[in-house]
């Protein structure tokens, strides 16, 4: 009887696994919302060289590679079997923002730089800064100066009837007493 009443517990509870979820039934992530309320923290993912239209404008066809590297930056992707093609590749993904993704390919012809292949949609450097600015301030700025009206408003300040103390009547600040920075004795004595 005994060994009958200690399995119970355990029959009840293999019993109640029947009624657990599966993995089908548990709620997922769709979209931009978890169960479509919460918003779950995506990591903000930076890949590449920042390339602008400035910075494209500068490079010239003929050019070394080592002056390429200098106004460019180093490729993302250098293949050893095409020596002769750099990838400078730029993604961005951040919350808030749409994803943006461009490739710029710099062709070689020995060590000099034979073509540029820019995409059209390549901003310049305002636009960039203006594309993955997602701040959006949610209370208007503090007003850091005042008009001349309101300066003109405001109460004349208040006369004391003592006179502020002067540095030369109350004589000399007294100099201050610094302790020493190491004893005098010595470590070694």
């Amino acid at each position: 009887m005994r060994p009958l009443l200690a399995s119970l517990p355990l029959l009840a509870l293999l019993g109640g696994c029947s009624y657990l979820p599966t993995w089908d039934s548990l709620p997922s992530v769709t979209g931009e919302k978890v169960l479509g309320l919460v918003t779950p923290y995506r990591v903000e993912v930076v890949q590449g060289n920042v390339l602008t239209k400035e910075m494209v404008a500068r490079v010239k066809p003929g050019m070394p590679k080592a002056q390429v590297r200098d106004l460019l930056g180093s490729p993302l992707l250098t293949d050893v079997f095409h020596e002769a093609r750099w990838d400078y590749v730029f993604t961005i993904r951040r919350q808030g923002a749409p994803e943006q993704q461009r490739l710029v390919v710099a062709e070689f012809d020995g060590e000099r730089l034979k073509a540029l292949t820019v995409p059209d949609d390549l901003p310049t450097e305002q636009e960039f800064v203006a594309s993955v600015n997602t701040f959006k301030p949610t209370r208007s700025q503090p007003k850091l100066a005042l008009t001349d009206a309101e300066r003109s408003a405001l109460p004349p300040p208040k006369k004391s009837t003592e006179a502020a103390p002067t540095a030369a009547a109350e004589g000399p600040a007294p100099g201050r007493i610094y302790p020493p920075l190491e004893s005098k004795t010595g470590a070694g004595s």
